[in-house]
């Protein structure tokens, strides 16, 4: 296809793909794995559903504060384009680099995650899992190529796909006889602090990805009234599957199963299916995946593209081919994350993720506020609710995430801030390199 300037994405998307994008994108893996890891610290069903309900009012709180942000500034480029609208390029480019990364580094995992999947049903896969994952991601790549029309439909019926696989393993687990909790034996140990802590983060964790429809508002029809609704419809959406899953996995195993179990979903398949239960699950897995892989590989692209444009990158990564694909954001994303699959490297940036995506989502919330007080009269075709103490709430949240994550995990905190100091030392010592738009790096 030919190539288009920069700035010529194609206004093409809508509501259904916004909601693809959110429950696709948030969907995956982790929900078949979390609920047994949450059962095993709080040890009641009634807590459970609590702490889930409470972690999806909270992430629905953060996807009204960041739509307000996403309709004043309908930009491509996501968490990039608030902050550094808010505090400067500098800032900007820190919040643009590290997300880029964490995309990079998300994409190289699941693709590695995929083949790993599909190697249990064909043994022969393994000894090649890392060719089979770079497979993937060109089969990824090619597929967008073709343009923001076909990746996003792609996106739509694959989410579609997923929700059904869901919806069919929820209806199989309520159907089965429920599981009684043991009357007598053992005492079922008490419920800490710590242990309602370390249940919250990994549930917030699996709400992860609700944020994606943020990244393609450039290209929505209509972001003032599709952003809210997508992002909030999206969420919503999220948490009802997720209460009916553990619900349902409270139903096939009981509380002491789903406590003890490592993946749940597959002790729960088993109980439907058999032996052959955890080949369902597997199927269930790539299904799972696949929707996640095309939405990270969209938004990794549409990140350096906004940067691009802003001259706070390559500046080649702000073109656009003829069906409104960032192609070269699109290429250099999928090779650096071909790279990682490789090296093995991004098993190293996956543990840096948790500390990226707390600092930027803390940084988003602290640029609602800034632009508030900054910019009070500026065009909102979207409010936040409960205005100023729904964004303190996730600003706090996301403070105390990230602080949880940094005493949690320091060694890898750290590593995380050296590697966004890298970034930024790297950028200073370009500014002084003009470059021409035929290729070159500008700054």
């Amino acid at each position: 296809m030919g190539t288009e300037k920069s700035g010529r994405l194609r206004r093409v998307l809508g509501l259904g793909f916004g909601l693809a994008v959110s429950v696709g994108a948030t969907i995956g893996v982790g929900i078949l794995r979390t609920p047994g890891v949450v059962a095993g610290q709080v040890h009641t069903p009634s807590t459970i559903v609590l702490l889930w309900t409470a972690a999806g009012l909270y992430t629905l709180l953060g996807a009204s504060c960041l739509s307000e942000l996403g309709t004043m500034l309908p930009q491509d480029g996501g968490y990039y384009v608030y902050v550094r609208h808010a505090f400067g390029n500098t800032a900007g480019f820190a919040v643009g680099w590290t997300d880029w990364l964490t995309y990079c580094s998300v994409l190289a995992y699941i693709s590695i995650a995929i083949a790993e999947f599909i190697a249990a049903f064909a043994p022969p896969v393994g000894s090649a899992v890392r060719f089979v994952a770079i497979g993937i991601l060109i089969g990824i790549v090619a597929l967008q190529w073709m343009g923001i029309r076909i990746s996003s439909q792609f996106q739509e019926i694959t989410t579609l796909l997923k929700c059904v696989a869901f919806v069919a393993l929820i209806v199989a687990c309520l159907l089965v006889p429920a599981r009684q909790h043991p009357t007598g034996g053992s005492i079922a140990p008490s419920m800490t602090l710590s242990g309602v802590v370390i249940a919250l983060q990994a549930i917030v964790i699996t709400y992860g990805g609700w944020q994606s429809p943020l990244y393609f508002t450039e290209e929505d029809r209509d972001p003032s009234r599709n952003l809210p609704r997508t992002m909030v419809g999206g969420v919503f959406s999220v948490i009802v599957i997720y209460l009916l899953v553990n619900i349902a996995l409270l139903n096939a195993l009981s509380m002491s199963g789903l406590a003890s179990a490592t993946l749940p979903a597959a002790d729960a398949a088993h109980v439907i299916a058999g032996p052959h239960g955890r080949d369902l699950i597997t199927a269930l897995s790539v299904i799972s995946l696949v929707p996640v892989l095309n939405a990270v590989m969209m938004i990794g692209a549409r990140v350096i593209f906004a940067m691009g444009r802003d001259r706070l990158f390559w500046s080649r990564t702000s073109t656009v081919n003829a069906g409104g694909t960032p192609q070269t954001a699109m290429l250099l994303t999928a090779t650096i994350a071909a790279g990682l699959i490789a090296t093995g490297t991004f098993q190293r940036l996956i543990a840096m993720t948790s500390f990226f995506l707390a600092a930027n989502y803390c940084l988003c919330c602290l640029a609602l506020i800034t632009l508030r007080y900054r910019e009070p009269e500026a065009r909102r075709p979207y409010r936040a609710w409960a205005y100023p103490w729904s964004a303190w709430i996730v600003a706090a949240g996301a403070v105390i995430f990230l602080v949880g994550t940094m005493v949690g995990d320091t060694l890898n905190g750290l590593a995380a801030i050296g590697l966004c100091a890298a970034g930024l030392v790297g950028r200073a010592a370009l500014i002084p390199r003009t470059f021409s738009s035929s290729g070159n790096f500008r700054c």
